[in-house]
């Protein structure tokens, strides 16, 4: 039986997918950095 080609939405939806996993990841190491820094600045 011939492997069947994915069709353009579904690539999109597996792309779609990673993307908002790496948006997840970069929003979150933001966040820790913004708050590491607010407590540096406040303890300082």
């Amino acid at each position: 039986m011939a492997k069947r080609k994915p069709t353009y939405f579904e690539r999109r939806q597996q792309q779609e997918q990673v993307n908002t996993k790496a948006i997840a990841w970069i929003a979150s190491v933001f966040a820790v950095l913004v708050i590491a820094l607010s407590v540096l600045i406040i303890l300082d």
